[in-house]
């Protein structure tokens, strides 16, 4: 499922980008509500819950008593703060990608959907390694993996801010997307495995929360810096984001469970 919210969010430039080439950009905007109309008609006749039984114990009403209910509030909120900055990470990219595909296209045609085709391939393979890394995780643990992600990050940012044209941008975008497989996907199974069950709903509805909140800083953060500087300073200082992300996870999720574990 997060693999599926992650290729989604990445492959609609895509399809936006394509839409806007063979219509306009206003048309875009009315397909894209046909699209989520009938998203909607299929959610309201197939989508069906069974076996719910509301929590009864009140003092799980405030979120003071469900932090009581964690057996590790520790590493819980430190993969709430992971789920923001992996956001924040890579939405920051959002502001300038077209601009700088832009720019290394030298303002040549075809800027809308070269640009809609890069912003998607972290999307295809998210979709394609989601699945394996999860299966993986299952074998050498779910946390190795978010590492190797954080890693592979790091790889990638770095020389993207010294590519010369969109074709070498977009071999590492498409590592991104290995690298988002690696991560998000992951952190949704470690809130699940240290959860208790009742509690899941809260937990995953403050995860959306500091995932969105990830979402408005990332541009923000990606906008300020290439005002700042240029282009390329966005992905160095996106590298330095996720080295800080590595970091905190380590101290605040990797080192208690492997405490637990003993």
């Amino acid at each position: 499922m997060a693999a599926g919210v992650t290729g989604g969010n990445l492959l609609g430039p895509l399809l936006g980008g394509t839409l806007a080439e063979i219509f306009s950009y206003r048309v875009t905007f009315f397909i894209t509500g046909a699209i989520l109309f009938i998203i909607f008609l299929g959610c309201l006749f197939f989508v069906h819950e069974e076996g719910f039984q509301p929590v009864q114990d009140q003092k799980l009403d405030k979120a003071t008593g469900v932090i009581h209910e964690l057996k590790s509030p520790r590493i819980i909120f430190g993969l709430l703060i992971t789920t923001m900055i992996i956001q924040a990470a890579n939405n920051s990219i959002n502001p300038i990608i077209s601009l700088f595909i832009k720019e290394l296209m030298h303002g040549g045609k075809g800027v809308t959907f070269v640009s809609g085709v890069i912003a998607a391939l972290p999307g295809v393979a998210t979709m394609v390694a989601a699945p394996l890394l999860g299966r993986l995780g299952d074998q050498i643990g779910t946390q190795k993996i978010l590492i190797s992600g954080f890693i592979i990050s790091i790889l990638c940012f770095v020389p993207s801010a010294f590519v010369q044209n969109p074709w070498q941008l977009g071999i590492l975008r498409f590592l991104i997307g290995i690298a988002d497989a690696s991560l998000f996907p992951q952190v949704q199974t470690l809130l699940t495995k240290n959860s208790p069950s009742m509690l899941t709903g809260r937990i995953f509805s403050w995860n959306q929360s500091f995932m969105y909140i990830g979402n408005i800083m990332g541009p923000l953060i990606g906008g300020l810096v290439a005002g700042l500087y240029d282009y390329s300073a966005v992905f160095l200082s996106t590298a330095f984001i996720v080295l800080i992300n590595m970091i905190l996870f380590i101290f605040n999720v990797y080192r208690p469970l492997k405490l637990q574990a003993k």
